[in-house]
């Protein structure tokens, strides 16, 4: 009888001694996803043989195709012939053909996280650890490298904001000395990665259904945060961050750099500053309540710029003061590879903020569209906090898609709470991402409006309802926007499709009653 394959994204395939040109020819199911095209091009400008399958073209595997990688649509056996690496992504299952094919043949297979492991080999590795923020901190970090003369890599979760409308992509193989790479924590992965700086923005309980509860959760940060060979960046602002420093050995916590807006004095309780290596205050300048823009002030002591303590003033475009801790983690970790920190506050100055995080699509009628990746109750806290400074004379609308059944049964009542800060809200259709609806026949979009009831007062009306549909939802929501509103797409799932169904008929709307 044959064994079942099993694939476990927590086992390490590679030591410290491994190089790309370890791995022979090599083969990505799923090339084309948004963390695999990145490693299947850098692994190409370091010479190895690279081809890879997808179920569908895409710009990225245009790109790749571009650059030589050939690519085969559609998954099956043959695709793997001659590979002596296969890599696979979390996406992928024991049974596919691919996998099949490759156990097999004796070939070698591995998780994305081990190519990304191996290609911090050699480098100065940066990683960008957290519930949330990951993906805004280290394109902020890849930013102010690329714009203080390095050519680093960076492997990003996501795409860039760029000028006039136009978007980078969130990978890049550099020949600089610098990595910067989004370490997701969903499936414990990132427990493979020896960074030379470990960034962590926040440790609020997520992804219960691999860690099953919050103490091995944090505990994977811990020992994440013992793997960095240099320093560890982390937020003191996080309550939960403050038990994962707590619960580090002391050789570790003499390596941490912690960040925050709170003056050390109300931390003291909290927070043994004598165990660790310095404290990066935030302290805001101005009200940025309809600016445009976040103005603070980032004290670095001396144990950061390796020189004298500096008071260095930082405006950034993207709204919010969990930019501003987002920011603080980026500059303090290009001022620890070397970067000034006027040249990084200068940098950081012209970042626009990665795709989908508080994305303008357009505005219609004056009524303004914004997309946004936000999935966590946290998150979406502080992405409606910040609308409320960037615009704050206006009627703040979502269309909210919830992300997993289970994250949605775990956080039912936190999200009605973060989005009771909005004026409507529609709850639409639940992005199943890798889970199944017959799984969860109990939860839905009227879950979170169910958890809703009683946050706001008879005043406030009808403020949240469930709307399965998204089109229909965005149609709705096009009709009851008035001039100087502001409509949400909120979600990590397809809800961004939305945008154009919301500008289409806001347009329409507008050409009805002309």
């Amino acid at each position: 009888m044959t064994q079942p394959i099993v694939l476990d994204p927590t086992h390490a395939a590679f030591d410290a001694s491994a190089r790309p040109a370890d791995l022979g020819p090599t083969h990505f199911i799923g090339i084309g996803g948004a963390g695999m095209s990145v490693l299947a091009e850098m692994l190409h400008a370091q010479g190895v043989a690279v081809d890879g399958s997808d179920r569908e073209r895409s710009a990225k595997t245009d790109r790749l195709a571009a650059l030589g990688i050939t690519v085969e649509f559609g998954q099956r056996a043959e695709n793997v012939a001659g590979a002596s690496t296969v890599v696979y992504s979390s996406a992928i299952k024991p049974d596919n053909p691919e996998i099949v094919a490759a156990a097999e043949a004796g070939a070698r297979i591995v998780h994305r996280s081990d190519i990304l492991a191996l290609l911090m080999n050699g480098k100065q590795a940066v990683t960008v650890a957290g519930a949330h923020g990951k993906t805004t901190t280290s394109s902020m970090l890849a930013h102010i490298l690329v714009n203080t003369g390095e050519d680093p890599s960076y492997a990003i979760g996501g795409s860039i904001q760029g000028p006039d409308g136009t978007t980078l992509d969130g990978g890049h193989a550099g020949a600089g000395r610098v990595l910067v790479a989004e370490a997701d924590e969903s499936d414990g992965s990132f427990a493979k990665y020896h960074p030379t700086i470990a960034v962590i923005t926040n440790t609020e309980a997520d992804h219960l259904d691999h860690y099953g509860d919050e103490a091995h959760y944090q505990a994977a940060f811990v020992n994440h945060a013992g793997h960095a060979a240099d320093h560890v960046v982390i937020c003191a602002d996080d309550k939960d961050n403050l038990g994962v420093i707590a619960a580090m050995p002391a050789d570790v916590k003499a390596r941490v750099i912690a960040y925050g807006t709170a003056p050390a004095g109300e931390l003291a309780s909290d927070l043994d500053f004598s165990a660790i290596a310095a404290y990066v205050r935030i302290v805001s300048e101005t009200e940025a309540a309809g600016s445009g823009s976040e103005r603070f002030t980032l004290e670095l002591p001396a144990a950061v710029t390796g020189d004298q303590s500096v008071s260095q003033n930082v405006v950034l475009k993207v709204p919010g003061i969990h930019n501003a801790r987002n920011a603080a983690a980026a500059i303090t970790a290009a001022v620890l590879l070397g970067v000034a920190p006027e040249a990084a506050a200068q940098a950081i100055a012209g970042f626009l903020g990665a795709s989908r995080r508080f994305q303008v699509r357009g505005t219609v009628k004056q009524v303004t569209v914004v997309d946004d990746y936000a999935h966590h109750p946290t998150e979406i806290a502080a992405l409606l906090d910040a609308a409320r400074r960037r615009y704050p004379e206006s009627v703040i609308r979502v269309i909210f898609q919830p992300h997993l059944f289970s994250r949605t049964r775990f956080f039912a009542r936190e999200f009605a709470e973060a989005l009771a800060k909005a004026d409507d809200v529609i709850v639409t259709g639940i992005f199943p991402a890798r889970e199944k609806q017959e799984d969860f026949p109990d939860v839905g979009p009227q879950t979170i409006v169910d958890a809703a009831a009683g946050l706001k007062d008879a005043s406030a009306g009808t403020w949240i309802q469930a709307v399965g549909d998204m089109c229909l939802a965005a149609k709705m929501m096009a009709m009851r926007a008035h001039h100087g509103d502001v409509v949400f797409t909120v979600g990590a799932g397809d809800i961004t499709d939305m945008d154009e169904v919301l500008l289409t008929a806001l347009e329409a709307h507008r050409e009805s009653c002309e």
